[in-house]
């Protein structure tokens, strides 16, 4: 490896800690309460340091929503191939846990730390690529189902439809997170939870049952 290669392979092992760090603070202290020097200090650099990587926070907050939300979409993509769409749908909701499960700092930061909103011409991905943005990808699903006419005829809103399956398998993650473990409930594997929910969605939606042996 030659010094430019040694020197670049260096600089994104840097921005990859500073950016793990930011995510870590921001769903523990909230995003107001976290300054770029207290970012430094987590991972022991100068402020200096930080700023030749990202002009303020409001730049680290882009690049973090570009990367989390990316790998999201990226996660999408495994199941882009089900021809069907409501099997597709199914397999949207198990992505979604696994992705939750596998990312707890990620998922918290992305879907339960108040944050400034920030508009689609300030991030790199492409708002309505289901390639890049996951929430495209669902709805494309879903629009494919109702296309099929396989829902409920009384239901035709693709947003609200993508919305309820959002907000529901969210709920579970989000719950699974943030639960404490004290000894109140009984937890129930959150697999089986969740693979409950989505069927009963499923089911709510289009009246259809998962078929025998799937």
């Amino acid at each position: 490896m030659g010094v430019a290669e040694r020197r670049e392979r260096e600089r994104q092992e840097i921005r990859e800690k500073i950016l793990d760090a930011a995510r870590e603070l921001f769903a523990e202290m909230g995003y107001e309460a976290v300054t770029m020097r207290r970012i430094a200090e987590k991972i022991e650099y100068s402020p200096t340091a930080i700023y030749f990587h990202f002009q303020d926070k409001t730049a680290l907050l882009r690049a973090l929503c570009d990367e989390d939300f990316g790998a999201l979409a990226r996660h999408f993509q495994s199941i882009a191939r089900i021809a069907d769409p409501i099997e597709r749908l199914r397999n949207i909701g198990a992505a979604y846990v696994e992705f939750g499960l596998a990312h707890p700092n990620p998922y918290r930061f992305m879907f339960m730390t108040p944050r400034p909103p920030m508009s689609p011409e300030e991030s790199a991905l492409e708002r309505g690529n289901p390639e890049q943005d996951a929430y495209a990808f669902l709805k494309a699903t879903i629009e494919e189902g109702l296309a099929q006419k396989r829902f409920r005829p009384e239901l035709g809103d693709a947003e609200l439809l993508s919305q309820v399956v959002w907000e529901a398998v969210h709920g579970v993650i989000s719950l699974q997170i943030a639960k404490c473990n004290d000894g109140w409930i009984n937890w129930k594997p959150v697999r089986e939870s969740a693979a409950l929910v989505v069927e009963a969605l499923i089911r709510g939606l289009t009246g259809e049952s998962k078929p025998e042996g799937a």
